[in-house]
């Protein structure tokens, strides 16, 4: 705007156009100045890394050896409960039995997870086998879970300290006799019917 426009508006006017000229220089003063440097965004992939993912022939693979390490693991328990039943020890006879009872549901679930891998490996359905991978491996834990848990059963002798003793312990300075007085009762009341009186004189 020209030197005549501004004098052609009104005072209030001119300090409007004034402040919108000074800020109009002030931003491409801003504009021109070189931008500070700043960090570069971080890319999402890095810190990022990405687990190696299994085939699923390498699935089939590694749940066979799954089912193999459950076999066993039931094996062990199975074997502890044999030999708690030979000893007669019923509180670790029952800790063991159910431990292994959890054990074989664990592995017959492991097998038909297993089952289903390999079909859906046929189908190459990859999605379906790594959901099945997964299962078998949480279905794994339990059972190393449980196996622990059978280590730790304990026996009747450990369960069981012994009989229960008491023992009563008496302040010092009691005497050690009983020296109680107790007054003499009197003689037992005998009671002595009346004589009976006939009807008839």
């Amino acid at each position: 705007m020209t030197a005549l426009g501004v004098k052609r508006l009104g005072p209030g006017l001119r300090w409007v156009v004034a402040g919108a000229v000074v800020l109009a220089a002030s931003g491409s003063a801003i504009a021109q100045q070189p931008a500070a440097s700043t960090p570069p965004a971080p890319s999402p992939q890095l810190g990022f890394e990405r687990r190696p993912q299994l085939t699923p022939q390498d699935e089939q693979t590694q749940a066979d050896a799954i089912l193999s390490r459950m076999t066993q693991a039931a094996a062990t328990v199975r074997r502890q409960l044999d030999t708690a039943r030979q000893a007669r020890d019923v509180v670790k006879s029952l800790c063991l039995s159910d431990k292994l009872s959890q054990i074989d549901v664990a592995a017959r679930s492991a097998k038909d997870r297993q089952s289903a891998l390999q079909a859906a490996a046929q189908r190459n359905d990859v999605e379906l086998s790594n959901h099945e991978f997964t299962m078998l491996t949480v279905l794994r834990q339990r059972t190393e879970q449980l196996t622990a848990e059978a280590n730790q059963c304990i026996g009747e002798d450990l369960a069981f300290v012994g009989q229960t003793q008491v023992e009563t312990e008496y302040p010092e300075g009691l005497p050690s006799d009983d020296t109680t007085q107790y007054p003499a009762t009197d003689p037992p009341f005998v009671y002595v019917p009346p004589p009976s009186i006939s009807p008839t004189r």
